[in-house]
């Protein structure tokens, strides 16, 4: 940031909220998420805001190489950011203004945040979302699931709940084997129940690709056609997180989660 000197700047309650959300569940954006997290509608004022953050401190900034050749700007909060905005941080250290080439944590994290505003920021009539979390740590010591996102929406027939697995084509099939044997446990044990207060739930997974999904819907239906939902990342930036773009387990309709009861 050479040339850019910090000068002092009032914090804005869409600042605080913003930091609130990168130390809680984002942890690191690009441009177009932080825009919709923090509510810019003007790519130029975002722009000149996210650099007065980054060059008074509250913000820490790296590249990310795209396929094109070029580059593009990544946030993620600096421990000055989550102290005026209280919030517990969980940021990604890297090496300052660093370009990020082929990092698979980076790739997935931008992934993950890609769904939560698809499903928490996309407006939907008679549905309303009720609250959307991460996870630093297992959920328990006996089933040590850390999943992508959890999320309750609240609807005409009651609150339905959901988890989401993201799926990059990092880990294998031996890997959603066990992941799968765990959500049931978690479904039978009574243990979500105890654990957030809900009766049921669906494990909505998005993978990289078609063939991906369709990789680990046939690794999920040796042990159970319930519960899980599939779907892909392009699906859900070409037709939208809530509509009938999401496979069962077994068979071929494509549903929407809102249409019908798990």
């Amino acid at each position: 940031m050479s040339g850019n000197n910090p000068k002092r700047m009032i914090l804005q309650k869409r600042d605080l909220e913003f930091f609130r959300i990168l130390g809680r569940d984002a942890r690191l954006v690009d441009r177009e998420q932080a825009m919709k997290f923090a509510g810019f509608t003007s790519q130029t004022r975002a722009n000149a805001r996210l650099l007065k953050l980054t060059v008074n401190g509250f913000l820490r900034r790296y590249f990310l190489g795209t396929y094109k050749g070029g580059s593009k700007a990544l946030y993620t909060l600096s421990p000055k950011g989550a102290q005026v905005a209280e919030v517990l941080n969980r940021p990604v250290i890297r090496p300052k203004e660093t370009l990020l080439v082929g990092d698979p944590f980076v790739n997935h994290q931008l992934a993950v945040n890609d769904i939560h505003i698809a499903c928490r920021l996309t407006p939907i009539s008679e549905f309303k979302v009720l609250r959307f979390r991460s996870f630093a740590e297992p959920l328990t010591k006996s089933i040590p699931l850390v999943p992508d996102g959890y999320f309750e929406i609240e609807t005409p027939l009651g609150v339905r709940a959901a988890f989401i697995e993201v799926d990059c084509g990092t880990e294998t099939l031996k890997v959603w084997t066990k992941k799968t044997t765990l959500y049931l446990e978690l479904a039978l044990a009574g243990t979500f129940r105890k654990l957030f207060q809900q009766e049921q739930f669906r494990v909505l997974v998005i993978a990289s690709s078609d063939r991906r999904a369709e990789s680990i819907r046939k690794t999920v239906l040796k042990q159970t056609q319930k519960i899980f939902w599939f779907t892909t990342l392009e699906q859900i930036k070409r037709e939208g997180f809530w509509s009938a773009i999401w496979f069962r387990p077994e068979g071929g309709q494509k549903l929407s989660l809102l249409e019908r009861s798990l």
